[in-house]
């Protein structure tokens, strides 16, 4: 998908330099978690489509590996983000899969405080791209397999306080499934495995990333669906500075679950409107707070 959290370099290190978190330090996962929702993973007809997500984050803690807070008293991580996405589904069948195109370009403010120093940035994040694939399995079963490149397109400068993009590049596999009914059961699943490359100018580089975003509810029969969604992270491999495990340990793997309220309203016109306010549980080696995000979806 996209990357709008940040990469705090200088600032984070000297907040929180007894702590070897697990990824780059300051820098969540390249992918905003949890930030899919009701139908991600069902195909529309061939067509262009529009899509504008609108989120805001508030962070107020770094976790360490143990469930210990590490982070200062006054540590806050603030994002605003709209996001515009074009979908291309095109009329090729693959496999009896429909192929499509899409790409993605955030435009991100945050604002960051920590150990007794403030910075802020904004501008535009890093640029996602790629093909996917749409099987209708049945009426009410959908899936998707995708190829999601994130490319540094970010604003981005070595030493910086505060960064928008990770400036390096990473690819994701995307496998999904979404069951849609409007009278009854919702639920979906999106899983994606993250690739991380070399940051060059630091040599530093992420670990592997496991992400599920869910949504599990039930359809009202007059376009609204309630539920809850979130999603589950765990980091998978090590990260590597210089090649060796960074912080010169072999563990620290950043992980997180959150889960919270997920609605959807359909207007039966070809576009509709998701929201979803997650809370993050069970978190180590990484930031912990909650985020709201609006999806609309219109074709064009």
């Amino acid at each position: 998908m996209f990357k709008f959290r940040l990469n705090i370099v200088g600032l984070f290190i000297m907040a929180v330099s007894s702590f070897a978190n697990a990824v780059e330090p300051g820098q969540p996962s390249i992918y905003p978690v949890g930030v899919e929702n009701y139908t991600c993973c069902a195909l529309p007809p061939p067509g262009v489509y529009g899509m504008v997500y609108a989120g805001k984050l508030e962070f107020d803690k770094v976790i360490g590996n143990n469930g210990n807070v590490v982070s200062p008293s006054d540590f806050s991580i603030n994002v605003d983000a709209v996001v515009p996405r074009i979908i291309w589904v095109t009329p090729i069948k693959v496999g009896g899969a429909s192929l499509a195109l899409h790409a993605i370009l955030p435009l991100v403010e945050e604002k960051v405080t920590a150990g007794g120093v403030s910075a802020s940035s904004s501008g535009i994040g890093d640029m996602t791209f790629g093909p996917a694939l749409g099987w209708n399995l049945s009426q009410s079963l959908h899936s998707v397999l995708a190829l999601d490149i994130h490319a540094p397109t970010g604003k981005y400068k070595l030493g910086a306080e505060a960064n928008i993009g990770v400036n390096h590049w990473a690819a994701q596999p995307v496998l999904g499934f979404s069951y849609i009914d409007p009278n009854g059961l919702n639920a979906d699943l999106k899983s994606m495995y993250t690739f991380n490359m070399r940051n060059n100018d630091t040599s530093y580089k992420n670990g592997q990333e496991l992400t599920l975003d869910y949504d599990l509810g039930w359809g009202l029969g007059n376009g609204w669906t309630l539920g809850v969604g979130g999603y589950f992270y765990q980091q998978i491999t090590n990260d590597e500075n210089n090649g060796t495990y960074y912080g010169g340990v072999d563990n620290d793997k950043a992980r997180s679950l959150a889960i919270g309220p997920s609605v959807r309203y359909d207007s039966g016109k070809g576009w509709f409107l998701t929201a979803k306010y997650t809370k993050d549980t069970d978190v180590e080696n990484y930031t912990k707070g909650n985020a709201f995000w609006v999806k609309a979806v219109f074709p064009l």
